[in-house]
């Protein structure tokens, strides 16, 4: 049986709205703030990727052209995601250093290693909105806790789009930012995702 255009919506917002749960749940576990992977939630995203794809042959061609957005998105994400969970059960460091800081312990008279505090994965500042003010609080949060001054929203906006600009014509459709303390000290560093190898 064909799917309605008006199914066809609601499917494709419920797959949205579960993926942008994933990416927060899998930020939040690596940067500390989750005791393991979501599982949960990445195989309901995967069985509403099978269904969709198996429904896709009916949809219009502009809902096609979003599932198959989504669809890259996913895998981007989740290349991403297979490489950190793996640098972190290899205790070698990954595309943030998660398994560094985690594994590795400073000996006396090294400076301290850093904590992660956030991480964001981010491709387009203004679609990612939610993504970037969720990146901006935490970092504000940390600069407060460490004394230092806060920056207005709108600037870091604008700090964003350059790095991600600056680094989409290097050839990386996504930028990896990242909030970490480290003696005292807050850092903000992006990283473009693409071409990053295993040992990264």
């Amino acid at each position: 049986m064909a799917q309605t255009s008006e199914e066809s919506v609601r499917g494709l917002s419920t797959l949205a709205g579960e993926l942008k749960k994933l990416e927060t749940e899998y930020n939040q576990f690596f940067s500390g703030r989750l005791p393991r992977p979501p599982w949960e939630t990445r195989t309901r995203v995967e069985a509403l990727m099978r269904k969709w794809d198996r429904q896709s042959v009916e949809a219009s061609s502009v809902d096609r052209f979003k599932f198959q957005t989504l669809q890259a998105r996913y895998a981007t994400f989740a290349d991403l995601w297979d490489r950190g969970l793996r640098a972190r059960e290899e205790g070698r460091p990954g595309p943030f250093n998660w398994a560094a800081a985690e594994t590795r312990v400073a000996t006396p008279g090294e400076p301290s290693l850093p904590q992660v505090v956030h991480v964001a994965a981010i491709g387009d500042p203004m679609r990612d909105i939610d993504k970037v003010r969720e990146l901006y609080e935490s970092l504000m949060d940390a600069r407060r806790d460490a004394g230092d001054q806060t920056v207005p929203f709108h600037k870091f906006v604008g700090l964003v789009k350059q790095q991600v600009a600056t680094l989409q014509k290097t050839g990386s459709p996504e930028v990896a930012f990242r909030v970490a303390v480290q003696d005292g000290k807050v850092s903000f560093t992006a990283r473009g995702l693409k071409g990053w190898s295993p040992e990264d």
